[in-house]
């Protein structure tokens, strides 16, 4: 297999270029034209070995297919449409560039969704191979997505299912463990790992409401609880969330036990949904569109209490714990 230090720095950009916008590269810097009646979004996401991938648990075409992801559900997230995308990669000398090529084109294939194209980036060497992608976006200024605009009596929406990418980690992770788990629950859930869906599909809804709604939010990268408690903070409120409007989805419960689906969906993370607070109205109007994945979960309150409730009184009052949370320290 041919690696990186065989062919030198010169041959490897002549190879990337082939997944870039071949009209924007080539010189110090890309030249975008620029809405100026639109607001810029920036966002990097930085991806490296050991730590946020490794070969037991996603392949090359995976990793850059989730770094591309990560970064367009931060556009999302901010209410914005993608523009362009910058990528960067630190490499092993020994790294193979059929791995490379597979990033590129797990990067490509993301980036379809969105008919966004590479426009530049860097290459350095490195010990271990790493891969930071920013993002640039554009969106008008009413439109904007906010943590901190929650407002009493919003009610929160989630856009889909979390926790199963947080149980395809851990068949990833422990195989020989979860060997008695069918073939269809297993692909479903280590695909919803591999490759997450960036929700573009909820901004453009929000686009289409006349007038455009107020709304808040953010994404689920760091996992359900994660999001509502940044909102909740953020916008100086608390959250009264019903545990019965949580859907454990179906392919967990074959894997593990009421605990621990729990501990997945509230802080597992890297689910990549939105987590929205809005009007009744929009809310009722976006979980009709958006089918029987998305839900209604609870509402803000004027307490700075985070709550997860049970209408029935079968479980206790759980506070949401930011220390479950994912930290990278």
């Amino acid at each position: 297999m041919t690696k990186l230090e065989d062919i030198g720095e010169h041959e490897l950009l002549a190879i990337i270029s082939q997944y870039c916008d071949r009209k924007k590269i080539g010189d110090d810097g890309a030249i975008l034209d620029v809405n100026t009646d639109k607001k810029l979004v920036i966002t990097t996401d930085v991806l490296v070995e050991n730590v946020h991938f490794s070969d037991d648990t996603t392949p090359p075409h995976s990793i850059g297919y989730r770094a591309a992801a990560a970064n367009l559900s931060d556009i999302a997230a901010m209410g914005a449409t993608p523009i362009a995308f910058t990528v960067g990669l630190s490499l092993r000398k020994d790294v193979e560039i059929s791995w490379i090529k597979s990033v590129y084109q797990g990067i490509q294939q993301c980036l379809q969704k969105c008919t966004t194209k590479v426009v530049g980036g860097d290459i350095t060497k490195s010990e271990v191979n790493a891969i930071a992608i920013t993002a640039l976006g554009e969106v008008k200024e009413n439109e904007v997505i906010y943590r901190h605009t929650a407002r009493e009596g919003d009610l929160i929406l989630t856009t889909g299912l979390h926790g199963l990418s947080r149980a395809g980690l851990e068949i990833l992770l422990y195989p020989q463990k979860y060997g008695h788990i069918d073939n269809e629950t297993r692909k479903k859930v280590i695909f919803a790992h591999q490759y997450p869906e960036p929700r573009l599909d909820v901004i453009k809804l929000l686009k289409s409401i006349n007038p455009y709604p107020k709304v808040t939010g953010m994404d689920s990268s760091d996992g359900l609880a994660d999001a509502i408690i940044q909102i909740c903070q953020k916008s100086n409120v608390g959250a009264t969330i019903n545990r019965r409007k949580i859907v454990i989805p179906s392919a967990i419960k074959k894997i593990t036990n009421d605990e621990t689906a729990w501990d997945w969906i509230l802080y597992g993370g890297e689910d990549f949904e939105l987590v929205l607070c809005m009007n009744e109205e929009t809310a009722q109007y976006l979980q009709k569109r958006l089918g029987k994945n998305c839900h209604i979960i609870g509402e803000i309150s004027a307490s700075s209490e985070i709550q997860l409730v049970d209408p029935e009184n079968v479980y206790p009052k759980l506070l949401l714990n930011q220390r479950k949370t994912f930290q990278h320290f």
